[in-house]
């Protein structure tokens, strides 16, 4: 019995020895890392961003695959800045789990919007793939421009909390209807708002960086644009322009490996810093 007790002794002594004689680092471990992926437009979490999100998962990163208003279900249900409270909560969330470097993502107009975020709210990175959406343009103007019209005058005359039958667009499937209210629609479409490419990455935060994703096979009118969007970007050690083998569609899955390699560097670059 007494031998028995010994050992139980000298076993603990020797955990309890091996334990703090580790460095601090290996002690407590890296820092947990959260990403909010969105996905696109007319999508929803369970479709193009699903296996990107299981997998980082799988990877030991806290995940919020969120439901956006652009979703085929909510038709733009809220305003732009009920959407950003949305993503803050979210990543509320991964902190109160143990999130220390927080990174938002999205899919095309997911990516987009995650721009427009990183313009306005602290986080150590955005990942943007095949970024998409952009009401400034041209085709968004001639495509939705009545829709936008008749919003405008719906506010004008006291309706603009009373939904109606308006236009969406997207290049894959041309004009769609949605129903909105007029308030939550013009937030979303206004050619100069939140959806406006040029002064989303103008307004980016210049001391947060950006992984770009590119697909080599994107729309050919994403592919013309993706070189000056990345440069139009506030000038970051860390940003980076990826070009995956991959459709636009795609994105968010071929994009896993370099999602992977770059967060790690964005977080091992913060956690360098004096």
């Amino acid at each position: 019995m007494i031998q028995t007790l010994c050992r139980r002794a000298l076993l603990a002594l020797a955990v309890v020895f091996a334990t703090t004689s580790l460095p601090a680092a290996a002690q407590s471990g890296p820092p947990a890392t959260g990403i909010v992926i969105m996905h696109g437009k007319g999508g929803s979490p369970a479709k193009h961003v699903a296996d990107l999100a299981s997998s980082l998962e799988s990877k030991g990163y806290l995940v919020a695959n969120l439901e956006m208003p652009w979703s085929a279900r909510r038709d733009y249900d809220v305003s732009v800045a009920v959407a950003e409270q949305e993503v803050e909560s979210a990543l509320d969330r991964l902190r109160a789990r143990g999130a220390r470097k927080l990174f938002v993502a999205g899919h095309s107009q997911g990516g987009l919007f995650a721009l427009y975020f990183g313009g306005r709210h602290p986080v150590d990175g955005v990942i943007a793939m095949a970024p998409g959406g952009n009401v400034g343009n041209q085709i968004f103007r001639e495509k939705l421009g009545e829709s936008v019209e008749q919003a405008r005058k719906l506010v004008a005359d006291g309706k603009g909390d009373e939904k109606t039958r308006l236009l969406d667009y997207e290049g894959a499937k041309g004009t769609y209807p949605v129903v909105a209210t007029p308030a939550n629609y013009l937030g979303w479409f206004e050619p100069d708002g939140a959806m406006n490419q040029t002064n989303a990455m103008r307004n980016m935060n210049p001391a947060v960086p950006v992984l770009f994703v590119a697909p080599k096979g994107d729309y050919p009118a994403l592919a013309k644009v993706r070189q000056s969007m990345f440069d139009a970007l506030p000038r970051h050690p860390l940003n980076e322009l990826y070009e995956p083998d991959s459709n636009h569609l795609g994105a968010p899955s071929a994009s896993l490996d370099e999602i992977l390699r770059w967060t790690r560097a964005v977080a091992d670059r913060a956690g360098a810093a004096p």
